[in-house]
Formats: structure tokens, C-alpha cells, sequence
């Protein structure tokens, strides 16, 4: 039996600055049995994507050593960008690729928790497989204020946070300095993800925020003129999704991450945005997959687009095409591709 294989996806609160992202990133290269997959920063969203994979131990160490070198090379009071976050390691899930329980992927979770508050006391968040309560499942709950409203949920002040999801699960619990400056660090097991991306020719996102409420699976709040809310079912299963403006490339994208890629596959997505795009005679101009791709996603978007195609290689070929993903960015089946780039990465 092949040794258990777990991955790391941390989303740190940079990126624009290479080397601070460099410094981070290089703590993670120096944890023998810790291979780094991928390193995706955006600009506009000022956050970079970190893919590394490697047996539990490693794993863990590299998770430890990139949230002490992102506290210590970070500052959120001087963070500004168009994705939502809560701290300097917005989020930092854990994996499980092979021969692993979700259970044991949330027990990482829970170790990394404490080895980081015994070092130093920032606010620890556990989310996911590993959250301890239901109502702190979802990243997007624990983060909801972002980190512009994290102070009063430490101090007493105004929230929206119900009691069960206010406060962190270990580390600071209240507004210090050093918090100041680190935010909340969320942590957490989960099955694969695929954020994923779509863009949308227009500057100022007004059909992406639509397209973005439609198709993610919470679905739109609507209210009456009496103040009655009522929430709509979205359109696509185990999505989220909002719209966004790139600046720096003139264009919008919908934003989403494909909770189960099982349910909502990836041509699912795009052609759901596309179909709505259309509707509103806005351009959909490709997509784009932040991380990597679990393989066999690419080949049943490859079928879709190519129905009569059986190589492995040629329905890869036909979902990047298909899908775009080359239209702004590049995008390499060899190293963008879980299965493929861990045949090359990470020894048995």
C-alpha cells in the first residue's frame, strides 16, 4: 500500500510584493518531504494561492512554518484587495490525497492550530472537517466582516456574528498589537476544491456581481418594501460566487470556488456564466483555475467540449481550450493538474 498523501492550500494575504511571497514560500521549501506545487499571486486580488503536498508530518511542519513566516513578514493594516479575507493566512486547508481519512486531515488541522498559538497569540479559527461547532463549517461565515470587522468581534462591539461563530477557537481573544497586524488565521480540512474563475469582458463588474448571485448556490437575498426577506435557491450545486473588477486587466471576473466538482463540474460553471452573460451581451473571454485540478475534472470537461475523444492527453487538451484557460493566463496540464504534477513532485 502507498504511503498516506496529504496537500496544503494556504491563501496568504500578498501578492504583489515577490519577495515577501518568496520568503514566505522558501519556509515551506526548507521542510524535507515537503514539495511546493504551485505558487499562483494575484495582483488585483492581492492574495497568492500556495499548493504544497507531501506524507502528513512534512505537511504539517510546512503549514506551521508558512503561517509563522507569514505573521512574521506581514502586516494587514496596510492590505487592500478585491478578494475577501480575514488575516495574513486568510486560509489553510488541509487535504487528504491518499490513503487518508477526512478525520485525520482535520486532526492536522487541529495540531497546527496548536502549535501555532504556542509560539504566538493570534486569533485561530478552525473551519471545515475540523470546525468546532456547525455553524463555523463555512470559510465564508467565520470571515464574514472580513478583517476591518474582526476588532469589534473581539471586543464586544457591533456584529453580525451569532455567539457560535464570533470567536476564535484558540490563540488571542482579544484586539492586541500584534493582532493588529496578523488578523484571523483560518484553518481546516476539506475535500478538493477548484477555484475557479471566469472572466467577463466588461470594466466594472455589473454583470459579473449578477452573474456571481445566480449562479452561487445561496442564491440571491431579496427583500420586500415591508423590510421581509426572503433568499433565493442558486442556480449551480456547491458553489460559491461573487463578481469582481481586475483593474490592472481592465476586464471582470466571477469569482467562485466548486465546492464538489463531482456535482458542479467545471464546464458546468463556465457555460452557466456564459449563458447568462449573453443574456446581458457581455463576452465571456475564458477562465481561469486558481491551484490545481484534480484530473479527472479536466477529462470530463475534455468530453464535454470533445465528445468522441478518448486520449487522456487530447481531452486535457480540448477542456483548455474549451474553458479558455489560456485566454489571460497560462495554464500547464503538467504542473496545473494534481495527478500530473504529483508523478513529477512527490516520490511514492
Amino acid at each position: 500500500m502507498m504511503s498516506p498523501l496529504v496537500e496544503c492550500v494556504p491563501n496568504i494575504s500578498e501578492g504583489r510584493d515577490l519577495n515577501k511571497i518568496n520568503l514566505i514560500v522558501d519556509a515551506v521549501r526548507q521542510i524535507d518531504g515537503c514539495t511546493v506545487l504551485g505558487v499562483e499571486p494575484d495582483h488585483d486580488y492581492n492574495r497568492t494561492v500556495i499548493t504544497f503536498a507531501g506524507a502528513p508530518e512534512p505537511v504539517l511542519k510546512g503549514a506551521v512554518a508558512l503561517i509563522l513566516k507569514s505573521l512574521e513578514t506581514l502586516d494587514m493594516r496596510e492590505h487592500q484587495g478585491e478578494h475577501p479575507r480575514l488575516g495574513v493566512v486568510d486560509v489553510c486547508p488541509f487535504i487528504p490525497l491518499r490513503n487518508m481519512t477526512m478525520e485525520q486531515a482535520a486532526a492536522l488541522a487541529r495540531q497546527a492550530v496548536d502549535q501555532v498559538s504556542s509560539v504566538i497569540q493570534v486569533p485561530l479559527f478552525l473551519y471545515g472537517a475540523a470546525a468546532s461547532h456547525q455553524d463555523r463549517h463555512l470559510l465564508s461565515t467565520l470571515r464574514k466582516e472580513e478583517y476591518e470587522g474582526l476588532e469589534a468581534r473581539l471586543t464586544g462591539g457591533p456584529t453580525s456574528h451569532q455567539e457560535t461563530t464570533r470567536m476564535p477557537d484558540a490563540g488571542a481573544r482579544e484586539w492586541t498589537e500584534t493582532v493588529s497586524k496578523s488578523g484571523g488565521i483560518t484553518i481546516g480540512a476539506r475535500s478538493i476544491l477548484v477555484a475557479y474563475n471566469v472572466n467577463v469582458d466588461e470594466p466594472d463588474a455589473a454583470v459579473s456581481k449578477k452573474i456571481g448571485s445566480i449562479v452561487r448556490s445561496s442564491g440571491r437575498l431579496l427583500k420586500s418594501d415591508a423590510g421581509v426577506k426572503v433568499r433565493t435557491s442558486g442556480m449551480l450545486p456547491m458553489v460559491q460566487g461573487m463578481g469582481v473588477t481586475l483593474e490592472g486587466m481592465g476586464i471582470s471576473q466571477v469569482s467562485m470556488n466548486l465546492r464538489d466538482v463531482s456535482k458542479c463540474p467545471l464546464h458546468l460553471a463556465y457555460m452557466a456564466c456564459k449563458s447568462i452573460a449573453d443574456d446581458h451581451e457581455v463576452n465571456v473571454v475564458g477562465s481561469e483555475i486558481v491551484g490545481l485540478v484534480p484530473l479527472h475534472a479536466m477529462l470530463e470537461s475534455g468530453a464535454f467540449f470533445c465528445p468522441q475523444e478518448t486520449d487522456e492527453r487530447k481531452l486535457v487538451e480540448a477542456a483548455v481550450e474549451g474553458l479558455g484557460l489560456n485566454a489571460h493566463h497560462d495554464f500547464d496540464p503538467n504542473t496545473g493538474i494534481i495527478e500530473w504534477a504529483l508523478t513529477s513532485g512527490v516520490s511514492e
